[in-house]
């Protein structure tokens, strides 16, 4: 059911493992639970690649469902943790199969064109402390913006958040360099700028007092 009229995907690649999951009865639901025990060190892009699947289906929820996952990924980075953790609820929950089927197939040009791109390199930008703690601020807020109801962005923020999950599953630290810039303008432009965090954070300090 793997998306035609593309080469075959390099192993490892976002392709591949996408692929490894459209082959079945797709009403079948995927648990996250069970897909990340399978995984190592990509777990962390795995995830982020299923978190980012609503933002890019035109529903209006799709952002609500996707911001909060992102953000969960983003404070176990902030927070120095090696493998991703689910609550059970949480675990136990997944997309179905149709749903990753219907994103390869959407996908696999855009992916194809990328994969000769994208390979294992600058990876002293994926591994250190400090990359991995800027990392998860950005995904952290980037998922926070996704999460709220700014009109016609969620293909922006959704684009930015799969060229995180593409660095970290290929690691590749070029692109998350190049996700790092794009993340902190649309950070920039959508949340300081046009005062969506201002307005958060009020509403956040206007319940504390």
């Amino acid at each position: 059911m793997a998306a035609e009229g593309a080469a075959s995907p390099r192993e490892g690649s976002v392709r591949a493992h996408l692929h490894a999951y459209v082959d079945g009865d797709p009403e079948d639901i995927l648990r996250l639970g069970e897909l990340l025990a399978e995984l190592d060190r990509s777990a962390f892009g795995m995830l982020l690649l299923i978190a980012t699947l609503p933002a890019f289906i035109p529903i209006p929820i799709g952002g609500a469902i996707s911001g909060p996952l992102t953000m969960l990924i983003g404070a176990q980075l902030l927070i120095g943790m090696h493998r991703p953790w689910l609550p059970r609820f949480i675990a136990n929950r997944g997309p179905h199969r149709r749903v990753l089927i219907r994103f390869d197939r959407k996908l696999t040009p855009f992916l194809a064109r990328l994969e000769k791109l994208v390979r294992p390199r600058l990876q002293a930008l994926l591994s250190n402390r400090f990359a991995t703690v800027l990392t998860g601020l950005l995904l952290i807020l980037l998922g926070l913006l996704l999460s709220l109801p700014i009109p016609l962005t969620n293909y922006l923020f959704g684009g930015l958040l799969l060229l995180f999950a593409v660095a970290l599953l290929e690691q590749d630290g070029l692109v998350m360099l190049i996700a790092w810039v794009g993340g902190t303008v649309a950070i920039a432009v959508f949340g300081v700028l046009s005062g969506s965090l201002t307005h958060v954070a009020e509403g956040w300090i206007a319940r504390l007092m």
